[in-house]
């Protein structure tokens, strides 16, 4: 694979190169950690709200509360997570450092790449965290070794998906306000699914939205991931909703890129 910065080819440096910026990257999170802490202080605020105020009127299949809602808080926090992946290739525009990079011998790939992997480490962290206060509340599992890397490669097919589609708006906006107002909309489409609440109560057309949007899959996925239950074919609406999201992301950030360096 040949790649062409400026006049300075590049042949099969994607990978250092790549990692170089993925370092740099992870360099300014070490040096400002209240990003990842920020990012995982709402989600965590919305399980102490829902399980302990809300929880006990609330009426779900199983015996804990927390075990339902879990799966959809572990959304919310990707969908919180990557308007920080969108600000800080927003941030890379804004200063010229990106121009710069463009002028460098480094495969064009990675300067985007390595914002998408910084995304993914950061956002695995944050889920972490999440998942140790809901086990600190009485989160508990019955899934086995599979079951758990099911959980993982679910969330880390969403966590790109939304990476690649947080790209756009990171090389497009004009303003702090307009790259971080993207991920709202991502952030209020749980509540309107079976994160919360069951669908079988929701109004007729409210409850065809939500069950025929791609959280409820991912949701109901993962909670029967997590409770050791048959998956049935929930589990391969989830993955294609997951993979065609991201490949439409994919496509969509190279076509924005393309046109940013022309």
């Amino acid at each position: 694979m040949t790649t062409t910065v400026g006049t300075t080819p590049r042949v099969g440096h994607v990978g250092s190169d790549t990692t170089v910026l993925l370092k740099r990257s992870l360099r300014h999170i070490l040096r400002s950690p209240d990003t990842i802490i920020t990012t995982a202080i709402t989600p965590i605020a919305m399980l102490l709200l829902f399980v302990y105020v809300f929880g006990s009127a609330i009426k779900v299949t199983g015996d804990s509360y927390v075990d339902y809602l879990l799966p959809g808080i572990l959304l919310i926090t990707v969908a919180s997570g990557i308007a920080y992946t969108a600000f800080r290739l927003f941030t890379d525009v804004s200063s010229g450092i990106f121009e710069r990079f463009q002028s460098m011998p480094i495969a064009r790939s990675a300067v985007l790449w390595g914002h998408v992997l910084t995304s993914l480490v950061a956002n695995l962290v944050s889920l972490a965290l999440v998942m140790l206060v809901a086990l600190a509340m009485g989160f508990r599992s019955h899934a086995g070794l599979l079951a758990w890397l099911g959980v993982l490669g679910i969330l880390v097919l969403f966590t790109l998906a939304l990476t690649w589609l947080a790209v756009i708006p990171g090389l497009t906006a004009t303003s702090v306000d307009g790259v971080s107002g993207f991920s709202y909309p991502l952030i209020f489409l749980p509540f309107i699914s079976s994160a919360f609440v069951p669908t079988e109560g929701m109004p007729p057309p409210v409850r065809w939205f939500a069950e025929h949007q791609p959280v409820t899959s991912i949701v109901d996925t993962i909670r029967n991931l997590f409770a050791g239950q048959p998956l049935g074919n929930e589990v391969w609406v989830a993955l294609g909703w997951c993979v065609g999201l991201l490949l439409l992301a994919y496509a969509l950030a190279m076509r924005t890129y393309r046109r940013k360096l022309g």
